[in-house]
């Protein structure tokens, strides 16, 4: 099986990692790193990249698509060259999957319309616009689309579906070999646990970037 995972310039780099070191270890998965062009794709920070050795077009029926989310998300949402390969490629894929704020990517291809589906707090009720119901669970599946919360909830993405394809057992394993078992230091991970005007601050530095 070939696991697709999408860059592009400003991605979130645990987006793209966390369903790489989890989901990538489906056994005899191939897993590669794809954007518009091939080559280094900066993350949000510009201080990291990730290589794409592969162009869309070069992998264009993939059995896993995996969008990440970031601030590069908002430029790509009328973007026809990454919109349209993504209808060709869950035309045919098997799972079709996002984290964070690439699941309003899906949901601008049309693919989320009448599912239900997750994205970051900050852009959850977007996804009304596109006809999706949202919802603020963590990881949510519906057929075959799977989109997983903010950043961090990736890794429970990549371990969820790995399960559903490679079996409990396996999935356990990897669990226990990356030794994912949070224990945060803060219990401030969610907008419904967090000090409110931690919350609001955040809320009005994302818009500001986002305006």
């Amino acid at each position: 099986m070939q696991i697709a995972i999408v860059l592009y310039d400003r991605f979130t780099a645990l987006d793209a990692v966390g369903p790489y070191e989890t989901l990538g270890r489906i056994p005899g998965a191939e897993t590669v790193f794809v954007a518009e062009e091939a080559g280094p794709v900066r993350n949000d920070t510009g201080n990291l990249a990730l290589v794409a050795d592969r162009t869309l077009a070069d992998v264009p029926n993939p059995g896993i698509v995996v969008v990440p989310g970031g601030p590069g998300q908002g430029a790509l949402m009328e973007h026809a060259p990454l919109l349209d390969w993504l209808r060709t490629a869950d035309a045919t894929s098997t799972w079709t999957t996002s984290v964070c704020t690439g699941s309003l990517l899906l949901a601008a291809a049309g693919l989320l319309r009448g599912r239900r589906a997750t994205s970051h707090w900050l852009t959850l009720e977007e996804l009304k616009r596109f006809g999706a119901e949202p919802t603020g669970e963590r990881v949510v599946t519906d057929g075959k689309y799977v989109t997983a919360a903010g950043v961090s909830s990736g890794i429970d993405m990549g371990l969820t579906l790995l399960g559903r394809v490679a079996g409990d057992e396996h999935a356990q394993i990897v669990q226990l070999a990356t030794e994912y078992d949070p224990q945060p230091p803060y219990d401030a991970g969610s907008p419904g646990k967090a000090p409110a005007h931690l919350v609001e601050l955040l809320r009005t530095h994302a818009e500001a970037i986002l305006t």
